[in-house]
């Protein structure tokens, strides 16, 4: 009608208006249809330089970590240990591009995340996010992140949700907080004896799911958790909660916490006495900090954990020039953080490799995907990946400290 009002006026003979109104409407879908085919077809044929983070010369990574704040040991030695891969792989090039790696600061606070994170997305446009720090912070960005098809790659946090319910864009490295806390849970009650199960955890999404680990396994055990406790991520008193599990009778204690908490919550039992129970952690405590703490206050603690830490002085000699350019670019020592990020990065880089030259997020999930049996430098399991697979390891190990140093004492436990 409006091409009819447009081509007839007054006097014009209606049915030769009505012809050539329709035959114009005809001309103009086919237009139109002409038209977003060609812009279609234009956008499929579009360069891979077009993909978000992704140009002729640079591939841009993003990362959102605590590189201050209760827990920084972890964020700086995972990014520097990640950071120390790329620049590697920077000398050559990657498919002749370079990595450019973004790292913001949260201070292990979720708000700061989200912020960090809308950044890294929206501003930045990362091509992908690769080992974030912190099971609420990654919880809390995960769902805009994954809507704007930004992959989520191996964060530091072994919670479930990293590789739990399965998308195409979550690849988690190692075993969960969960598969850990649980096998050593059944490990202690089964080959140690232990009968009173008690917890002590965050009140956080990381927390939880050690709290979780607990619960299930000594249901399944047909056991009664005697105990349990929490406090927050910023707290520096234990007295409380220590005092309420030792009143409980506790001979296990699983903790939830990372490496400060790790050290206080141990100390503050063993200043009120309480030295017949046994302490456990999980990967996020098993760190060479909390194993030479002052005045060898963790001897004895133990801890699960996806990949063993390699101490540099007993180590071949790959990891020890590994562990010297390290300390070199840094004036520090290697933490469990250091290894797991430039494990992380390896992984990445390799990835990126066998995508090619014309990279796109389809591209290098599927070349993820083809990761089999890949062995890391340091000592571990081997991780995979396939079209239905998101977690590279189920694998767990177990860990005490002895002389101010991690040393194994149980390797793939199962629950």
């Amino acid at each position: 009608m409006a091409v009819y009002l447009r081509r007839c006026g007054e006097g014009s003979d209606p049915l030769v208006c009505e012809r050539r109104s329709k035959e114009e409407e005809r001309k103009m879908r086919k237009l139109s249809r002409l038209a977003l085919g060609a812009l279609f077809a234009g956008t499929l044929a579009l360069p891979a330089s077009a993909e978000d983070g992704v140009t002729d010369t640079e591939i841009l990574l993003g990362s959102h970590t605590a590189l201050s704040g209760p827990v920084s040991a972890w964020g700086i030695g995972s990014t520097e240990g990640m950071r120390m891969r790329f620049e590697e792989a920077n000398e050559k090039g990657i498919n002749g591009r370079k990595i450019k790696f973004i790292v913001e600061d949260h201070q292990y606070q979720v708000p700061r995340a989200v912020q960090a994170a809308n950044k890294l997305i929206n501003n930045d446009k990362i091509f992908a996010m690769v080992g974030a720090l912190g099971t609420p912070q990654n919880n809390a960005v995960l769902g805009e992140q994954l809507g704007k098809g930004v992959p989520n790659l191996m964060p530091f946090t072994a919670a479930r949700s990293m590789a739990e319910p399965f998308h195409k864009l979550k690849f988690a490295a190692f075993s969960t907080y969960y598969d850990q806390v649980r096998s050593v849970t059944k490990h202690f009650v089964e080959k140690e004896g232990k009968k009173k199960v008690c917890a002590m955890y965050q009140e956080t999404d990381f927390g939880h799911e050690i709290r979780d680990g607990v619960r299930d396994q000594v249901k399944a055990l047909k056991l009664e958790l005697v105990a349990e406790a929490s406090y927050g991520p910023a707290d520096t008193e234990f007295v409380a909660p220590i005092t309420k599990l030792k009143s409980a009778g506790c001979d296990l204690v699983v903790l939830g916490s990372i490496i400060r908490d790790s050290i206080q919550s141990v100390g503050t039992a063993k200043k009120l006495g309480w030295t017949d129970v046994t302490f456990v952690g999980q990967a996020a405590s098993y760190d060479p900090i909390v194993a030479a703490a002052p005045g060898g206050i963790m001897e004895g603690f133990y801890s699960a954990t996806g990949l063993p830490y390699a101490y540099a002085d007993s180590s071949p000699e790959p990891i020890k020039a590994w562990a010297a350019k390290y300390k070199s670019r840094t004036n520090q020592d290697p933490n469990t953080a250091a290894q797991y990020g430039y494990v992380v990065g390896d992984i990445v880089v390799k990835a990126l490799e066998t995508s090619g030259k014309d990279l796109t997020r389809a591209k290098f999930v599927a070349a993820l995907e083809g990761v089999k049996d890949y062995k890391p430098m340091f000592p571990g399991p081997a991780v995979s990946y396939g079209a239905d697979r998101r977690q590279g390891t189920t694998a767990s190990f177990l860990a005490k400290v002895e002389g101010g140093r991690w040393k194994v004492v149980g390797e793939n436990l199962l629950y």
